[in-house]
C-alpha cells in the first residue's frame, strides 16, 4: 500500500492506497515543534485504527509546503515504515512542463494538483485549491503549467476581521440566508461567503479569457464544497486531488526509484 503525505501550512491530508483505490484518509494538524517520533506515534495510531499495520505500507511519496517539515516526515517513513520516501521536488517527475520563471517558488501542491487535474479532466484545466492560501493555477492545452494566482484563505481573512475590529467577533463559516445582512453575524458571513464567490468567479473569467478554450474549473481544498454551492464557475470539486497526484506522481517515478 502506498502511503501519500500532503504537508500544507496548515494540515496534513494522509491517503493510503491500495493500488489506484484510496482505502482511508485523514487530516491532521500542522505543528512545526513536534518531532518525528510524535508524528510517527500519531500517524501509527491513524492506520492501526483502520486495521493497517505498518507492514502493510510498501511505500511512501511526501508532498510538502514546509520546507523544515521534509527531514521529519523522511525519517517518520524510515524508523517506522522501514522505506526510503519519494519527496515531490527532488528531482522526480511529473509529466508536467513547468513555465514558471522560477519553480523552485512553486509549492510542492500546485505542480501536484496540476498533475492530477489534468490526467483526470483533461486540459487546459483551472484549479483552485481553498488551503491556508487560496490558489489559483492555470494548465494550458498543451499540457503546460503556467502559473496563477494566490490570495489570502478565506481562515487568514476572516481571522484578520476578527482580530483588527473591535466590535466584530469570530462566526461559524456557512451560508447566510441572505446577501444583505441584517444582523452582525449574517453580514459578516455574507461578506466572507459571498466575497470569495465573487474573488473566484472574477479571478476565473480572467483566467478563462488567457487560457483561451474552454477550459474545466476543478476546486479542492476544505471550504471547495462551500464556495462551489454557491457559484457556476467551478464545474467539478475534487477533495483528493493532491493526494490522486501523489499517487500519478509516484507511479511514474517508481521504477526508477
Amino acid at each position: 500500500m502506498l502511503l501519500a503525505l500532503d504537508i500544507g501550512n496548515t494540515s496534513i491530508h494522509i491517503g493510503l492506497w491500495d493500488g489506484d483505490k484510496i482505502a482511508d484518509t485523514w487530516r491532521i494538524g500542522v505543528e512545526q515543534e513536534k518531532l518525528p517520533d510524535e508524528y510517527g506515534v500519531l500517524l501509527m495510531t491513524l492506520l492501526n485504527s483502520g486495521g493497517i499495520e505498518a507492514s502493510d505500507v510498501t511505500a511512501c511519496i511526501i508532498g510538502c509546503d514546509v520546507p523544515p517539515l521534509i527531514p521529519t516526515f523522511e525519517q517518520v517513513c524510515r524508523k517506522y515504515f522501514k522505506i526510503e520516501p519519494m519527496v515531490v521536488g527532488q528531482g522526480l517527475r511529473t509529466g508536467v512542463r513547468i513555465l514558471y520563471d522560477n519553480p523552485k517558488q512553486l509549492g510542492a501542491d500546485r505542480i501536484i494538483d496540476a498533475v492530477a487535474a489534468s490526467k483526470l479532466y483533461g486540459t487546459p484545466v483551472i484549479i483552485v485549491d481553498f488551503g491556508t492560501a487560496t490558489v489559483f493555477d492555470a494548465v494550458n492545452e498543451q499540457g503546460d503549467y503556467l502559473g496563477g494566482a494566490i490570495a489570502p484563505g478565506i481562515g487568514i481573512a476572516s481571522e484578520a476581521l476578527f482580530s483588527r475590529a473591535a466590535m466584530l467577533y469570530r462566526v461559524q463559516l456557512e451560508r447566510p440566508p441572505v446577501a444583505i445582512g441584517k444582523n452582525t453575524i449574517h453580514a459578516m458571513q455574507a461578506g466572507i461567503l459571498f466575497g470569495y464567490v465573487g474573488l473566484v468567479e472574477g479571478l476565473v473569467a480572467r483566467f478563462k479569457a488567457e487560457l483561451g478554450g474552454n477550459p474545466k474549473v476543478v476546486a479542492t481544498g476544505g471550504l471547495a464544497s462551500l464556495i462551489a454551492a454557491e457559484t457556476a464557475s467551478i464545474d467539478i470539486v475534487n477533495g483528493d486531488l493532491t493526494l490522486i497526484g501523489l499517487r500519478l506522481i509516484y507511479e511514474l517515478n517508481s521504477e526508477t526509484h
